[in-house]
Parts: C-alpha cells; sequence; structure tokens
C-alpha cells in the first residue's frame, strides 16, 4: 500500500507516523511545501518574543530524523499543484528545482492545513506587512525586528496568535495597538468573560481599538499608516495581520471534492472525503461540533492530531471515529490564564438552546494557604435537562486544570449538577476541599432546586421599577465603589436591619462576588421577601461595566466608582 500525504505538520505527520506504526510495509511519502515539517505553530510567537531562542526547537522533527524513526520519506519544498482522483495522482512541484511530476498513491490524506486571512486592501503588499502562520513567516518577522529595531507596532485581529504576538512584543519594549472590528478580543469568550482579558491587556500597556475597521494602509515615515474607517489612522512601524485563517482547500475544489463551510472539505466521521481512497484532516475540514452537532470550523493543534491518527487507522484496516470537537483551549495573557470549552453564551443563544449560567470567583487554592488568586469562572448549561454546554476561566494558576475537569465533564455528558459529585484532588496549595468544579455544581443544585434566584448584569437596564437593591458589602467595600442606588446593609447586619427593606418589593442582592448576597438571599427569602443574587457579583459587574465604558459601548456606566478592590469573597 502506497499512502501520498499533502502537508507535513500537524495532522500530516501524526497520520504518517501512525500509519508506519499499523503498518511496517506501507510507502508513505509526504509532500510540504514549506521547510520544515511537525513544527509547533503555538510557540511561534514565542519565539519572536525571546522566550525561545533556539530555532530548532520550533521543530518537534526534522526530514531526516522523520525518516530514520519511520522510515517515511518527507519531501519539504515539494508543492503539490494538482489531484488527479480518476488516476489515482497527484501532481507534484519541487520549489526548489521547479521540476514537475505525478506521484501515484492507494490512499491520499489532504492536509494542507488553513492560510491566514488576506484583506484586499489597499496597500496591503507592503514589505512592512507581515502574517504569522509558518516557521518561515516567523523567521522573516524575527529579521524584520532584529534589522530595523521598530517601536512600534499594529495587530489587526484579536484572536490567539495576535494575543500571544502582542505580549512577546511587548517583553521585546514595543509600543502595541491591537484593532479589530468585533468589539472583543476571543471570539470563543463571552463578552462580560473577554472583559477580564481586556483588562490584563491594558494593564500591560496594550491599547485596544476594538469596534474598528481597517480600510486599508499607506507607508509613510519610513513605517505604515493604518487607515480606520471614520477614524483617524494610525501609525506604527510594521503591522502584523492576524484576522483569522481560511482552510486551505484549492486542490480539493479543483478535483471536485465536496466542499462546506468557507471552503472546507467536507469529511465523515472516519475522515473520508467525496471521493474514496482520499481522506481530509486538520485545519482544512469541516467538523461536528460535539455540543451543538452543528458543522463548524476549529483550527486547533489537538483535533487535527487526532483526525491524523484516525485516518490511518481507517487506512490501515481498522474503524475509528472522530467524534466532534468542543473546541477546549487555553491561553496565556501576560500574567493570566484564560481558558475555554464547550460552547459559550453567546453561541448557544444562537443556537437556539434555552440555557442558563452560573459564574463565580474562587480562589485558585485554600485561601488560608498564602499565594491564592481569584479566578472567574462561567458554567453555560440547558435549562430544564441542566445539560452542561461549556465553561469560562479567567485566572491564575488552576485555571488549566479546571478546564480540563470541565472539558471531561462535558465529553462525558454529565449534567451541570453533576459537577458537586466530582471527587476531585485536594492539598491546601492546590485546591479546596470543596473545589472550584464543585462549587459551580453547588450553584446549579441551587438553581435546580429553587433554593436560589439569580438575576443578571444584563438585566440591570431592564429592571422592574418597585425594586430594592441590596449590597450586604461592608460599608468600607462600598465607599470602595458600587451601583447606583443601592442600598447597603452588611450581611452580618442584615437580620437586625429587617426593618430598612420593604417586604412588599422584591430585593435584588449584591456583593463581591456572590457568596455573601446568597447568603443574604437565603435569610431574606425565610423571612418572606421575592430576593435574588447577582450572578457574578460586583468584581464581576464592575469589570465588565468598566470595559464597555472603556470601548465606548455603555450608554452609561451606572456605577458610582471611587476604587474597587478585588479581594477574596469572605
Amino acid at each position: 500500500m502506497k499512502v501520498v500525504i499533502v502537508g507535513g505538520v500537524a495532522g500530516g505527520a501524526t497520520a504518517a507516523a501512525r500509519i508506519r506504526r499499523l503498518d511496517e510495509q506501507a510507502e508513505i511519502v509526504v509532500f510540504e511545501r514549506s521547510g520544515f515539517i511537525s513544527y509547533a505553530n503555538c510557540g511561534l510567537p514565542y519565539y519572536i518574543g525571546d522566550v525561545i531562542t533556539d530555532p530548532e526547537a520550533l521543530t518537534l522533527q526534522t526530514p531526516e530524523s522523520f525518516f530514520a524513526r519511520f522510515r517515511v520519506d518527507m519531501k519539504v519544498h515539494h508543492e503539490v499543484i494538482a489531484l488527479h482522483p480518476d488516476r489515482k495522482t497527484v501532481s507534484v512541484k519541487d520549489l526548489e528545482t521547479g521540476r514537475e511530476f505525478e506521484e501515484s498513491y492507494d490512499k491520499l490524506i489532504l492536509s494542507p492545513g488553513a492560510r491566514p486571512t488576506q484583506p484586499r486592501l489597499p496597500g496591503a503588499g507592503s514589505d512592512k506587512l507581515f502574517t504569522l502562520r509558518t516557521v518561515e513567516d516567523t523567521f522573516r518577522i524575527k529579521g524584520y525586528i532584529d534589522a530595523h529595531h521598530p517601536k512600534s507596532a499594529i495587530l489587526a485581529g484579536g484572536g490567539f496568535i495576535s494575543l500571544e504576538l502582542a505580549e512577546n512584543l511587548r517583553g521585546l519594549g514595543m509600543d502595541v495597538t491591537i484593532v479589530q472590528r468585533p468589539k472583543q478580543l476571543m471570539n470563543p469568550f463571552d463578552p462580560d468573560m473577554a472583559a477580564f482579558i481586556h483588562s490584563e491587556m491594558r494593564k500591560h500597556g496594550v491599547r485596544l481599538m476594538l469596534g474598528h475597521t481597517v480600510e486599508g494602509f499607506e507607508e509613510r515615515d519610513g513605517g505604515v499608516d493604518v487607515l480606520l474607517k471614520d477614524e483617524p489612522s494610525l501609525h506604527a512601524d510594521m503591522v502584523v495581520l492576524a484576522i483569522g485563517v481560511s482552510p486551505d482547500t484549492a486542490l480539493a475544489r479543483e478535483a471536485g471534492l465536496e466542499l462546506g463551510i468557507k471552503g472546507s472539505i467536507v469529511v465523515d466521521d472516519r475522515m473520508e472525503t467525496s471521493v474514496p481512497d482520499i481522506y481530509a484532516v486538520g485545519d482544512a475540514v469541516q467538523i461536528k461540533h460535539y455540543v451543538t452537532g452543528e458543522d463548524g470550523l476549529i483550527s486547533l493543534a489537538g483535533p487535527a492530531n487526532k483526525q491524523g491518527r484516525i485516518a490511518a487507522d481507517n487506512i490501515c484496516g481498522g474503524d475509528s471515529r472522530y467524534l466532534g470537537s468542543q473546541g477546549s483551549s487555553v491561553i496565556k495573557v501576560f500574567d493570566m490564564t484564560a481558558a475555554t470549552t464547550g460552547i459559550n453564551e453567546t453561541n448557544a443563544r444562537k443556537a437556539g438552546l434555552d440555557v442558563d449560567k452560573v459564574i463565580l470567583s474562587p480562589m485558585s487554592h485554600a485561601g488560608y494557604y498564602p499565594g491564592g488568586k481569584v479566578m472567574a469562572m462561567k458554567i453555560v448549561f440547558e435549562k430544564e435537562t441542566y445539560r452542561l454546554l461549556g465553561a469560562q476561566i479567567v485566572g491564575h494558576e488552576g485555571v488549566d486544570k479546571r478546564i480540563d475537569v470541565l472539558a471531561t465533564a462535558i465529553h462525558a455528558g454529565m449534567k451541570a449538577t453533576a459537577l458537586k459529585d466530582l471527587d476531585l484532588a485536594y492539598a491546601p496549595p492546590y485546591s479546596s476541599a470543596k473545589d472550584p468544579v464543585n462549587m459551580a455544581g453547588f450553584m446549579v443544585e441551587n438553581i435546580a432546586k429553587g433554593i436560589v434566584k439569580q438575576w443578571y448584569l444584563e438585566d440591570m437596564t431592564s429592571l422592574p421599577h418597585g425594586i430594592t437593591l441590596l449590597d450586604v458589602r461592608t460599608a468600607e467595600e462600598y465607599r470602595g465603589g458600587h451601583i447606583d442606588g443601592a442600598l447597603n446593609v452588611p450581611v452580618d447586619e442584615l437580620r437586625e436591619r429587617l426593618d430598612e427593606i420593604d417586604a412588599a418589593k422584591p430585593v435584588y442582592v449584591i456583593c463581591q462576588s456572590g457568596l455573601r448576597s446568597y447568603i443574604a438571599a437565603r435569610i431574606l427569602m425565610g423571612e418572606g421577601y421575592d430576593a435574588y443574587n447577582l450572578a457574578g457579583g460586583f468584581r464581576f459587574y464592575d469589570t465588565v461595566m468598566n470595559d464597555r465604558c472603556l470601548i465606548g459601548s455603555a450608554t452609561a456606566c451606572g456605577m458610582d466608582k471611587k476604587d474597587t478592590h478585588l479581594v477574596p469573597e469572605r
């Protein structure tokens, strides 16, 4: 059996190695148009920022090492320029010599990946404009920085690459501005959770120009003007376009393979295309979202590697199936970590799901053990069924392990109420006896049993008339910043001061994180009041509203604010 693989990075390299492990006699040829195979895309920004200093560390394998171990013929600087399914061959061009030839196959795997989206804008051909996708792109950017010592950079786009590059360019001492049309960074997150990411970026000196449309580029004074719609232009020494990627599927289109979203390659759960004996994996393929079952595109290394393994299994006579992707991801944002899995609230509602959420601010480990830090967690679930749909966490240490627990729970089809039952490891330096994941489960269970009723930040503009806003934090916290019009009665004084609260009016309760307000709501409900607890508390409200004011999307901040103390809940 002869297998030809187009593309030698994540999915292609994984498939090649797996085929060899399953079939020692197979002939395997990989064509990769760049000069590198099996390289770590996610590490590229860190080489630019001198966090990774050895360029060889970016490549997990070389053609020589791959051949020595797997006897796979890795042909770099070879571009497949056409597919011929009728005669089971591919046309190949040697980019070093210009020679063209045909290569036959019994089975073909397409792993072409995705290309950086290139807007057709005036001035987009400037040599001071860069994209970052390949090792060659990385060396080009790094070489430009080393040769010209730019003092400023504009990044167009607000996804993974842009944020990682912003951090690394700031580490080199550059002024960095991120410009993009949406009013938030990192679309896998809901806008409210993205506010925490925005705050961290601004804290480290990154200027955010959100909600602005780039219309072109002009070279001026040794740098580049970025032209904005209905706004003054921005000037920088260099620009990086990081506005997303598009499936690289011209070959598939010309060969008549069935295509899907954004021209992606349609595959079945065995990773086989519409043409027999041709498989496709990685960023170029359309997948099913594990949570919604809808078709989608997810450009992440984990799914690409799994798909490569599955295609290899099936080529070698097995029956492996790809169950879909839930988009689990994590990113370092300066001193913070942000992670997500499943679907966010925004996309769940777009998908027509009836959803609810809990928002909590637990400590990364036991509060009495030094060094603990607050994280913000948002858990999204389906009403009535309590099916767990997604989670987002922004914080410091411990974020990654919590998101992985939640990703596993989603994959297992657990209900959000079942999170309380998970038996998770505890020691004071690492967690609390009631882990943050367990706490989320307790909160959902309280909602399911009617023990607590919630109100949400988005309700602020439509609160009914004739209610009482009750802030149960300390007087000092209240003076530091509060929602305009809120009555302050600290929770520990509430029972003695119930006569200050009109029992005929619904009471909307606020505290720093939602814990003390939950206790207050239970006291009030026990005394016959109609009480509601603010999801996320004032810390969450404050971060989101400050962000909206900075972006310019809020009509009013809605807050009498002097200074907000982000302290652990007591």
